[in-house]
């Protein structure tokens, strides 16, 4: 197990956790003592911001596809059933094609294990010292409590990506669990069982939810009540906890209303629309996570951008739905057919800047449906259900004459329209034992389906609908539940360095 080093953020001096807000106003380094970092609270605070700065806008691997922890969402949506992505672009091709995440020689394999195992470590220096620092018994509370679900968050992506289902063993092995500091004598942990993992998880949150009572967080980055409560709430949705799920999902969604029509359409980009619970801000001089709009933003159409839209994922939507009106048929040239996708774009092209979502009450009333109805509380579900479909101007579920599975596989369809290039596709995947599905656009003889696009003079034209081109594994077989390709790879430098690994 190699040493895993820390970040401390430093702005003329160290600054305060509080002083955070729309702006982080930070410099990651790592060139601070120890003596000073654990000398009070307000000190060891900075290794929470500075640990979030780089978890953000820090290039993984320093490459320009792996923009901060965003690119983990990129490579779930690239691998899943609702993103074609343009082979001809650079960054996700390999991901999309199930040719790169199952190769533990990869440097997007070795990026991502080193940068969550980096959080990971500084949150454990913190939870190990927060007690012990002088300070404020509430700035410490605080602190301790942001940092348990910070750790908690990034085991829930472990858990999420580099193993099958809970639900379908739990006793599978998984990651290696530290949670104290490493050092370069530190012995390399094993891996232990999804069950183990999720008991860390669950009971980080916890503490963290009591911790954290009380709390007036000054921005959105910062985790209070409400964050934990939403990571609750995705941690019990994948062990099965299903009113526990729900409960969570509530609470995690006071305060935070579902957008309107019009806001839902302004481009996903600007942390203080009401519904996001968690994000992260981004500005000129600070913007590495910005870096993933090139890949989504499509309406740009300059730079990387690659993520359009699988033409039967728009048929899910209903006529009227306002995240219907976001869909178009590209007209430009080298781009004829593609179906794009609106719904997120930069908050500033000349800057190329946009904030990034990381939780909304959106999800959270999926979850509360979801949750419901998987408890056979219909009623309830339902009601979760037509609330967001209200507030999108879709028409509401009619439970009459329908089943209990009927009712969970419209919730989960809804999740995938509304979830879109937020980082859920192959997480869910996974969580819910399902193949990938991916079809031609093809009418009943086998011809691609005609559609109209407009052309940058403003004619129109009728060409051939784009969709998927990687419709199987690498090595030929079709899409299957629970197959291996879907899995993260451990990267063959953990395997190297740690000979505990698979004992």
């Amino acid at each position: 197990m190699k040493k895993i080093s820390y970040i401390i953020c430093l702005a003329l001096g160290l600054v305060s956790l509080a002083a955070c807000n729309k702006q982080l106003n930070t410099v990651p380094t790592n060139a601070v003592s120890d003596d000073l970092l654990f000398q009070n609270v307000t000190n060891l605070s900075t290794l929470l911001q500075g640990t979030w700065s780089s978890m953000m806008d820090d290039f993984y691997g320093d490459v320009y596809s792996n923009p901060g922890y965003k690119t983990i969402g990129l490579v779930s949506d690239a691998m899943g059933n609702d993103v074609a992505v343009i082979p001809t672009k650079y960054g996700f091709k390999t991901t999309y094609t199930f040719t790169q995440m199952y190769d533990k020689t990869q440097y997007r394999i070795n990026a991502f294990w080193g940068e969550l195992y980096k959080i990971i470590n500084n949150t454990n220096i913190i939870i190990a010292h927060v007690d012990k620092v002088d300070g404020d018994a509430a700035a410490k509370n605080a602190l301790k409590g942001q940092a348990l679900a910070l750790r908690a968050n990034t085991y829930l992506v472990l858990a999420s990506f580099y193993q099958f289902s809970y639900q379908k063993d739990p006793q599978a092995k998984v990651v290696p669990i530290y949670t104290l500091p490493t050092s370069d004598t530190t012995v390399g942990h094993s891996r232990a069982t999804l069950q183990q993992v999720y008991q860390l998880i669950l009971s980080d949150l916890q503490q963290a939810v009591t911790l954290l009572q009380g709390y007036q967080r000054s921005a959105k980055w910062l985790i209070d009540q409400n964050v934990a409560q939403g990571l609750l709430a995705r941690a019990y949705l994948n062990t099965g906890q299903w009113t526990q799920a729900a409960q969570a999902a509530v609470a995690a969604r006071q305060g935070y209303p579902l957008m309107s029509p019009a806001e839902y359409k302004t481009g996903f980009n600007n942390i203080d629309n009401e519904e996001w619970i968690w994000g992260h801000p981004e500005i000129p001089t600070q913007n590495g996570g910005s870096y993933s709009f090139n890949f989504l933003d499509v309406t740009y159409n300059q730079g990387y951008y690659s993520f359009m839209a699988d033409p039967h994922f728009m048929e899910l939507f209903a006529d009227g739905d306002v995240r219907k009106t976001l869909f178009y048929w590209d007209g430009d040239p080298g781009l004829e057919g593609y179906l794009a996708y609106g719904k997120i774009r930069f908050g500033s092209i000349p800057n190329q800047t946009g904030d990034l979502v990381l939780m909304r009450s959106s999800e959270a009333y999926l979850i509360e449906a979801e949750g419901d109805a998987r408890a056979n509380d219909l009623n309830d579900a339902v009601i979760a259900l037509n609330a967001l479909r209200d507030a999108r101007t879709a028409p509401e579920y009619d439970p009459t004459g329908q089943t209990q599975q009927n009712l969970i596989d419209t919730i989960l369809v809804e999740r995938r329209k509304e979830l879109w290039g937020e980082g859920f596709s192959l997480s869910d995947i996974i969580r819910l034992q399902k193949p990938v599905i991916r079809k031609p656009y093809t009418d009943g003889a086998g011809n691609p389906i005609q559609v109209t696009v407009t052309t940058p003079d403003g004619t129109t034209k009728q060409v051939p609908a784009k969709y998927h081109t990687a419709i199987r594994f690498p090595d030929g077989t079709p899409f299957v539940a629970n197959s291996p390709y879907y899995l993260f790879a451990i990267p063959q430098s953990e395997e190297q360095n740690n000979p505990n690994l698979y004992k």
